[in-house]
């Protein structure tokens, strides 16, 4: 398993005096390049700012997410990088997913070879047509009981392992529709948190998540509610604010769009039928 922290020597600021010496442990960030190789030939796609540990769901994630691929049947294989003129750790750092003889997916989007910061995903698809387009359908989901809902937050703050030590990586976490965790990825980029999670679930060959829960520890951004519709999630939960395209795309896909979420308090934007309460 890669290193996901180390770490380091700082010195605390504390009432206008330097501490002595102490370690501080934070996140590893280091950039992933996602390559094409089909019918003999390769073609980087993507470099994404990562935290190590999930590079081939991160990757098969993020080309399903971005409509490369259509499904597990496209993907021959998912292989680190061996080539000569690198060094090992930089290997690590190079992943190519080879595609079916005949797949051919449209790359004019990515021929500039864009950089994916940790920060912001840079999404191929920003638009609700692109989508639509795409013939993703809407999710199915059976009403949940408020009181799964509401027990969403604490159970993923206690599973988020490498948050506890470093305090600086987003998460991404699935449940049932009991509120039992089934999968939860971590990382310095929320965007790859979600295309690791639902990259496992591609690769184990266990999409749509219909009647599933995804909650995400920062905003629902459009790219993550994006991710979902792709995915098939019913129910997407956000500790923080949503974005008006993200509730505009939830409305569109018939997902239960639920932000602010921090215990017994949510704000819920979109489909409330999916909620069942006690009255």
């Amino acid at each position: 398993m890669p290193r996901r922290s180390r770490s380091l020597p700082i010195r605390r600021l504390r009432d206008g005096e330097l501490d002595d010496a102490r370690p501080d442990t934070v996140a590893i960030e280091e950039p992933l390049q996602i390559r094409l190789a089909v019918r003999g030939q390769t073609e980087t796609v993507a470099v994404t700012m990562r935290t190590p540990g999930a590079d081939f769901e991160l990757a098969a994630g993020f080309l399903l997410s971005e409509g490369v691929i259509d499904g597990r049947s496209d993907i021959v294989g998912i292989a680190y990088c061996t080539d000569d003129d690198l060094a090992p750790d930089e290997r690590a750092n190079v992943v190519t997913v080879t595609l079916r003889g005949g797949h051919q997916p449209e790359l004019d989007h990515f021929r500039r070879h864009f950089t994916i910061t940790s920060a912001c995903g840079v999404c191929g698809r920003t638009t609700i047509d692109d989508l639509v387009e795409r013939g993703i359908a809407p999710p199915h989901g059976s009403a949940v009981p408020v009181s799964v809902i509401t027990q969403l937050p604490e159970n993923l703050a206690a599973s988020q392992s490498l948050f506890a030590q470093t305090g600086g990586v987003h998460a991404a976490a699935l449940f049932d529709n009991s509120g039992e965790l089934l999968g939860l990825r971590e990382d310095v980029g929320r965007h790859n948190a979600m295309d690791s999670l639902v990259g496992r679930g591609l690769l184990d060959e266990k999409l749509p998540f219909s009647d599933r829960i995804v909650m995400v520890s920062g905003r629902a951004s459009f790219e993550l509610v994006q991710k979902a519709a792709v995915a098939g999630i019913p129910i997407f939960c956000a500790v923080s604010a949503p974005s008006a395209l993200a509730v505009a795309t939830a409305e569109r896909f018939g997902i239960t769009l639920i932000a602010f979420h921090r215990g017994d308090t949510a704000n819920v934007y979109t489909g409330h039928e999916r909620i069942k309460t006690e009255s």
